[in-house]
């Protein structure tokens, strides 16, 4: 039974090291952001999309433990990774990755992109449980 659960959770691990290696590239291309209205620039985007996956790929790979039930420690548990890891990028391009910088921007749009993902699963979520709900209905 864990090696399915850590099958489930193979996409979202895959992910994490892919933004880890994307956001270990040397940066000094990308745009500085100077000020909050900037950070809706492309590369805060990407950090939303990059984060708002990897959030989602948690969740769905635990999507049976929702179909069952509200899960909420669940729910907290990723929406605190998603978040957790965000920072963690943002202190490794400050104090490891070459050519890197942290910054405060680009933590918020990682956290944006943990609650887009969540959003995203919910949502999703909730119309299968409705499709599901309506089916047993219908006998």
């Amino acid at each position: 039974m864990r090696l399915k659960h850590l099958a489930a959770q193979a996409p979202a691990f895959l992910w994490a090291l892919i933004i880890l290696l994307l956001t270990g590239l040397p940066g000094n291309y990308f745009p500085e952001i100077k000020s909050f209205w900037d950070w809706l620039s492309p590369d805060k985007v990407v950090h939303l999309a990059m984060f708002g996956i990897f959030t989602f790929l948690l969740f769905f790979g635990n999507r049976a433990y929702f179909l069952k039930g509200n899960q909420r420690s669940l729910s907290v548990l990723f929406i605190g990774t998603g978040i957790a890891f965000g920072g963690l990028t943002e202190l490794l391009q400050a104090l490891v990755f070459v050519g890197r910088d942290g910054n405060y921007y680009d933590f918020f749009a990682n956290t944006a992109g943990t609650i887009a993902g969540t959003l995203l699963f919910q949502l999703l979520l909730t119309k299968k449980l409705k499709k599901r709900n309506s089916g047993l209905n219908n006998y």
